[in-house]
């Protein structure tokens, strides 16, 4: 049957592809919805959903205990980006637009964009072991059964935290990677920093800043969402976990990419410069 029909064995096998990945979004996002709807069900009954100190832990691993890895790979990538375009623009006497150049693209691009891959390698992965860890050894069932809701408990505390933490360790990276691009445009092409900070300032909108933002949220809660759903869905035991941990991060990794694309193209559609 394969062989006499192979066009519709591959239909087929698009179609269960498809299917499978129609499944897992669906799944996600109703994920994220339980989630809030839980919260404002415990808002609504005058309590509050999750422990402050739970949230404030998470925030410290994810924010403060981040800052040091965004800041040194974004200082890395400034250093980088000003060194190799420099060396292009001055060719054309251009080299000028340097600061420009990589203030915009950190602050609307790279900043988010390198932030959440990080945050899902780092973060994502330890959320999802974690999870997973309880939910094969049956400690979110033995919640369940004290009448505590998972997603209210386990889930919102850790999501917020990458939600609300994602914008600010985002601005790490772009001050680091303008900071780094100031000390080669000073060594290199003779830009004094006062003059790199009025050319900065010249290049960037403040629509750029707040295009950033907004790709930040959104990664956050994305970050977040998938590690979680991730862990908290574990089949298999132990193998489960590791399964369940590399997933998660190809996935969160894959996913913030590809809303990255499609934020840019939404953006230039509605929005063109």
């Amino acid at each position: 049957m394969a062989n006499a029909h192979p066009p519709v064995v591959i239909a087929q096998g698009i179609g269960q592809i498809t299917r499978s990945f129609l499944r897992e979004v669906g799944s996600v996002f109703w994920f994220i919805a339980q989630t809030f709807e839980e919260m404002f069900e415990r808002i609504q009954q005058g309590r509050v959903p999750f422990r402050a100190a739970s949230f404030f832990r998470h925030t410290a691993r994810a924010g403060v205990d981040s800052v040091p890895l965004v800041g040194l790979v974004s200082f890395f990538l400034g250093l980088t980006m000003a060194l190799l375009t420099g060396y292009q623009l001055q060719r054309f006497g251009t080299e000028r637009l340097i600061p420009g150049l990589v203030a915009i693209t950190f602050t609307r691009e790279l900043g988010p964009l390198i932030t959440g891959i990080m945050l899902a390698a780092r973060i994502g992965a330890a959320f999802t072991a974690e999870l997973g860890t309880m939910q094969v050894s049956e400690e979110v069932e033995a919640i369940e059964a004290m009448g505590i809701g998972p997603l209210r408990f386990l889930v919102a505390p850790r999501m917020l935290a990458l939600f609300l933490l994602m914008p600010c360790l985002s601005t790490v990276s772009n001050i680091a990677a303008i900071g780094a691009s100031s000390l080669i445009s000073k060594a290199y092409f003779s830009i004094a920093f006062p003059y790199f900070l009025d050319l900065v300032k010249d290049a960037l909108l403040i629509r750029d800043i707040i295009t950033g933002i907004l790709k930040s949220f959104l990664f956050g809660l994305l970050i977040g969402a998938i590690a979680c759903y991730r862990g908290l869905t574990v089949k298999g035991g132990a193998a489960g976990v590791g399964t369940s941990t590399t997933s998660s991060v190809v996935t969160a990794i894959t996913v913030v990419i590809g809303f990255d694309t499609l934020y840019n193209i939404v953006y230039t559609v509605f929005f063109p410069t």
